[in-house]
């Protein structure tokens, strides 16, 4: 299925449709403010394996990351946040980055990995924002890579269906995507160490 919806004032409706896919244990293909992603409902593990069939990830070592409306519902899924991480999520949130976090007791299973750390993103995208708000909970979030010699992400959504349609449930045409992903900021042991740059700057 296709979808679009507006960017700017995503149609109630159509939000619906897709948390209501989302709750069955479907997957979507959906926007953010950096390049579209794969995502799924957090509490379905069979969604969670099949995205990881679509992307060739081995479950047991992928680096799982979650979208999350804002830093309240965020702390729900750490670790307390120390002083010095809860400013600098303050004032990067909502934004283009992802931010590498102890996990809390309430990540599934299935996100669990050894250094015990999740990605976390608070995008600023109403779209996403919307799903997340009417599902009541994070939705998973990897990126969609392309096979293209020139652009690494899929930027056009009517591209990402052609080559996606019979592999996820909903692709949802946003607008146009860009092709630099978020930044990833590891603030797992105290210190905030970048470990990939994104295209705006951290403030601190």
């Amino acid at each position: 299925m296709f979808i679009s919806i507006n960017e700017e004032n995503p149609e109630n409706r159509k939000i619906r449709n897709v948390v209501e896919v989302l709750e069955k244990g479907g997957v979507i293909i959906y926007p953010t403010d950096t390049i579209y992603g794969l995502g799924c409902d957090i509490l379905h593990p069979k969604a969670i394996e099949r995205i990881c069939r679509i992307r060739n990830i081995d479950i047991q070592k992928a680096n799982f990351t979650i979208i999350c409306k804002d830093i309240a519902q965020l702390s729900n899924y750490t670790k307390q946040l120390d002083n010095k991480v809860f400013k600098i999520l303050k004032k990067n949130s909502p934004g283009p980055f992802t931010f590498v976090l102890k996990s809390g007791n309430e990540i599934p299973k299935i996100f669990k990995n050894r250094r015990k750390t999740i990605g976390i993103r608070i995008p600023d995208n109403k779209i996403a924002q919307s799903i997340i708000e009417e599902l009541g909970h994070p939705i998973l979030s990897i990126s969609l890579k392309s096979d293209d010699e020139i652009l690494e992400y899929f930027t056009d959504p009517s591209e990402i269906y052609d080559d996606y349609q019979k592999l996820v449930d909903i692709v949802i045409d946003g607008g146009t995507g860009k092709n630099i992903p978020s930044a990833v900021i590891d603030c797992s042991n105290g210190a905030v160490v970048i470990l990939r740059e994104g295209e705006v700057e951290l403030k601190y």
